[in-house]
């Protein structure tokens, strides 16, 4: 979707006949496409019909990220719903920034305006900037539909052309995807990262997301990195300036419990980064950290906290023989600690009737769907297998979540 074609396309949308189609298509069967295309070329022009199925398969995709109350009056290009932010990570984000004092906001690489109705929705005024002129309109339609058209204003230009000085803060979501799919070198993103942690360090308040695998070494020395999972998810990464520098945080949505480490540190604790945990014999609970937490390198704040240590020294496996509650994660309790060995394991599982069995792994190559082929678990209890490594050894870990 591009050029002046697709523009007008787009625009015959906002007609009443293409808004009536856009109506009539909200609960369709993709499965029925061609039969529903056919039928509705016969009454409506073809390229309508085109355009109205393409925003309401788009429509139906965006569900997940904004819900459907928002999906279902927005409009969107598909590179918009592949790329946009989650609307609970985005109001999450936008919070942040208002508690900050920011008022306005300079949204460079604003896509289809995700973002920037985060912002509006939390009181700040934006201005919303991507190169494309197809994008752009979709993040006009998006103010407007949404209500929130005198707090955001849409301009249709390249982000380093763009004057942010009268903005409190500046976001930059740069285009992280290519031709080939994922970009993971920050230096080949759209606009390179180096041009975004330069226009932050003009603003008094930025935040760069960017990929959440970005290695710690290129985090500026003067930015929080932040990891962002929601629903046990690890959707992206921040880098906040005019924040607490060299602060790396974890933040678990839709709870919204954060954990801090590096220069700032959480609750109770002191300054400094924490030694790696020891690694020590599997107690009687396995605790296993969101993978934010892991992402920011905060497992040590983790084992403090919950008084264990590692299963191994390169597994982000917590071990402790006592059960604490907490956000940062989640808890097994163990019952069996055995070498690798799938007839054992058979075995085991057939004595206790296990049925429904939960795989889970890591520094392990074997695959949980292949575990679930070889053993065939049948009965009327349940299990948690856990595949991994104990000092160096291949192990199965056998249990279930704490609690239950």
């Amino acid at each position: 979707m591009g050029g002046v074609t697709d523009l007008a396309a787009f625009a015959a949308l906002f007609s009443p006949e293409g808004q009536d189609l856009l109506a009539a298509l909200r609960d369709h069967d993709p499965a029925q496409e061609l039969a529903v295309a056919s039928r509705l070329r016969r009454d409506h022009p073809a390229e309508l019909v085109s355009a109205a199925l393409g925003q309401a398969r788009l429509r139906q995709r965006a569900v997940a990220k904004f819900g459907a109350d928002d999906a279902y009056r927005m409009y969107f290009t598909p590179n918009g719903v592949e790329q946009s932010t989650r609307a609970t990570v985005g109001a999450y984000r936008a919070a942040r920034l208002k508690a900050l004092g920011v008022r306005s906001v300079a949204d460079l690489c604003s896509g289809i305006g995700g973002d920037a109705i985060a912002l509006a929705r939390a009181g700040i005024s934006v201005l919303a900037v991507d190169r494309d002129p197809l994008t752009a309109e979709a993040a006009r339609a998006n103010a407007a539909a949404l209500g929130l058209a005198d707090l955001i204003e849409v301009r249709c230009a390249d982000v380093t052309e763009i004057d942010t000085s009268p903005y409190d803060a500046v976001f930059v979501d740069p285009a992280r995807r290519g031709g080939r799919g994922r970009i993971f070198d920050p230096e080949a993103y759209s606009p390179p990262l180096s041009w975004a942690v330069e226009a932050a360090r003009k603003a008094p308040h930025a935040a760069l997301k960017i990929a959440p695998g970005v290695p710690h070494e290129a985090v500026p020395e003067e930015a929080e990195a932040e990891w962002i999972s929601d629903g046990g998810d690890v959707k992206e990464a921040v880098l906040w300036f005019g924040t607490e520098p060299g602060a790396r945080r974890a933040t678990l949505l839709p709870g919204g419990a954060t954990l801090t480490g590096g220069t700032s540190r959480a609750e109770g604790h002191g300054g400094g980064r924490l030694p790696d945990p020891a690694v020590r014999p599997v107690g009687r609970y396995l605790y296993e950290p969101d993978g934010a937490v892991i992402r920011a390198h905060l497992v040590a704040e983790v084992a403090e906290r919950l008084g264990g240590g590692l299963i191994d020294e390169t597994i982000a496996y917590v071990t402790a023989d006592e059960l604490r509650p907490t956000p940062y994660a989640a808890a097994y309790e163990i019952t069996d600690e055995l070498p690798f060995n799938l007839k054992k394991l058979k075995a085991l599982l057939r004595e206790r009737e296990v049925g429904t069995l939960t795989v889970k792994k890591r520094g392990s190559a074997v695959e949980p769907e292949e575990i679930r082929r070889r053993v065939k678990p049948k009965g009327p209890n349940s299990a948690t297998v856990l595949l991994t490594r104990v000092a160096g050894a291949p192990t199965m870990l056998i249990g279930r979540p704490a609690g239950r």
